[in-house]
C-alpha cells in the first residue's frame, strides 16, 4: 500500500476511534486548557490495525529522514505503543530499532531505572509522542533521555494539535521535530 494510502487509513482510524469534537470547548487537556477537540490516541495506537499503520508509517518517516537510530521511545504511556509498533515493523523488514520507555518517575525498587529497554548511554535515539499540545511530555522525555546520556537525533510526533506552541517549544531545545499528522488532517479549516 502506498504511503499516502497508509496515512489516509490512519486518519480514518483516528477519526473513528480517537478524535472527538464539540462546538463548545469541553475537553480539559493536561495543560489545564479547555478545547473543542480531543485525541484519545490509545484507542488507535493500541489496536492491531493502528499498530500496523503507525509502525510502518513512523518507520518509513525515519528512513525518509535518513536517520539510523539505535532505539525509539518516549514518556510512558503515549509513546509506548508507537515505539513498540516501530520496533516490531523494523524487525520484520530486517532493520531493527530497539524500543525504550521513559518512566514519569523512576521505580523506587530494583535498579530504580528512569529508562527501561535495551539502550545505553551514547546511543542514538528518536523521541516519539502520540499527541503534542504544549510539548510538556515530550520535553520531559527529552530531558530525561539527555540526563541518561542518550543522543537525540529527532523528535517525531504522531499528531500535532497545532496550538499552544508545542512544536515550537520542543524545537527551542535544538532538536528537529517532525509530525506524521496535524490537526489540519481532522479539521481542515483550522489555522
Amino acid at each position: 500500500m502506498a504511503m499516502e494510502n497508509l496515512k489516509e487509513s490512519l486518519i480514518q482510524l483516528i477519526r473513528e476511534r480517537s478524535f472527538q469534537y464539540s462546538n463548545e470547548p469541553k475537553f480539559k487537556l493536561s495543560s489545564g486548557a479547555v478545547s473543542s477537540f480531543y485525541f484519545n490516541m490509545k484507542k488507535t495506537t493500541q489496536s492491531p490495525d493502528g499498530m500496523y499503520l503507525v509502525g510502518k508509517i513512523v518507520f518509513e518517516k525515519i528512513k525518509e529522514l535518513g536517520l539510523h537510530p539505535n532505539a525509539i521511545g518516549g514518556l510512558t504511556m503515549g509513546a509506548d505503543p508507537i515505539a513498540y509498533a516501530v520496533t516490531m515493523h523494523s524487525y520484520i523488514v530486517k532493520e531493527p530499532i530497539n524500543a525504550f520507555v521513559i518512566r514519569k518517575e523512576p521505580k523506587q525498587h530494583g535498579l530504580k531505572l528512569p529508562i527501561e529497554g535495551d539502550i545505553k548511554a551514547g546511543e542514538h535515539v528518536i523521541i516519539v509522542d502520540d499527541v503534542v499540545t504544549t510539548g510538556g511530555s515530550t520535553i520531559t522525555a527529552i530531558n530525561i533521555a539527555k540526563e541518561n546520556g542518550l543522543i537525540i537525533d529527532a523528535v517525531i510526533i504522531l499528531v500535532d494539535r497545532c496550538e499552544q506552541n508545542g512544536r515550537q517549544n520542543i524545537q527551542a531545545l535544538g532538536y528537529p521535530v517532525y509530525n506524521i499528522l496535524t490537526l489540519n488532517d481532522f479539521i481542515p479549516a483550522h489555522n
